[in-house]
């Protein structure tokens, strides 16, 4: 009788340790996610990769930053530069001027680019908010679910863009994600599966699969269950190739 007393004690003990080892923090999560993935690598980045034929660089020194794109084309080289002072483009090294529309066109792609190419890294910039959402399981391994929104400051044009993201809870690595979307005065989603993860110089990179629903008619909020049911179409693959970090 003893015996089995102290084997409920062992169990219960066990228990309660494993809930506490469990977290609910967004930040925590977060945070974990970025060290695993990178960490101090982040502040002070140099890398390059191509992604359809267009070549990006990253550049991280603390605070400041260069997110540039580099296009061969027609008329020659298009430098793209998206940088703490603001966006600007050369071609063939002289520098273009645009009309504001199409600098914001611009610096939004360049962005959207280096932003999924580096995540988690970007989880914790100044105009995001973050949202527990629960524990989840997919394909038998649990996960964090949390919900990242935007501030309308330093957001950028769509700031009201929901993000959705699934964290290992055993390995603290970004597995899955999907965000919404306007489109056609329609709002969308999209669900993107990772695989291919390689580690490169200390910095987690890796592709992803595209899916998409059938149509409009489905918020972000119904990405995961319509993933496990296997309800969305397969849209595009998101890879990165030629990944340099220095």
């Amino acid at each position: 009788m003893k015996n089995f007393s102290l084997l409920i004690i062992a169990i219960l003990s066990f228990y309660f340790i494993s809930c506490d080892s469990k977290l609910s923090d967004p930040q925590k999560i977060v945070d974990k996610a970025i060290e695993v993935a990178g960490g101090e690598k982040y502040n002070n980045l140099n890398a390059e990769f191509d992604f359809r034929n267009i070549h990006y660089v990253a550049k991280k020194d603390g605070g400041k930053f260069s997110y540039e794109r580099i296009i061969e084309d027609s008329i020659g080289t298009i430098h793209d530069f998206v940088t703490n002072e603001g966006f600007k483009r050369e071609i063939n090294g002289e520098l273009a001027m645009l009309p504001d529309s199409m600098a914001a066109l611009y610096t939004s792609s360049t962005n959207s680019v280096h932003y999924f190419a580096l995540l988690p890294n970007g989880l914790n910039d100044a105009a995001v908010n973050k949202k527990y959402l629960g524990e989840t399981t997919i394909n038998d391994q649990a996960y964090y679910k949390v919900q990242i929104t935007f501030s309308a400051d330093g957001g950028g044009e769509d700031f009201d863009d929901v993000y959705l993201y699934w964290f290992n809870q055993q390995t603290f690595t970004m597995d899955y994600l999907a965000y919404s979307f306007a489109e056609d005065d329609e709002t969308s989603f999209r669900f993107r599966v990772a695989y291919n993860p390689r580690v490169v110089n200390g910095v987690r990179f890796q592709d992803y699969i595209n899916y998409k629903p059938k149509n409009n008619s489905f918020s972000v909020d119904q990405a995961e269950e319509m993933y496990k049911n296997g309800e969305l179409i397969e849209l595009s693959r998101i890879e990165t190739e030629n990944v340099i970090v220095e």
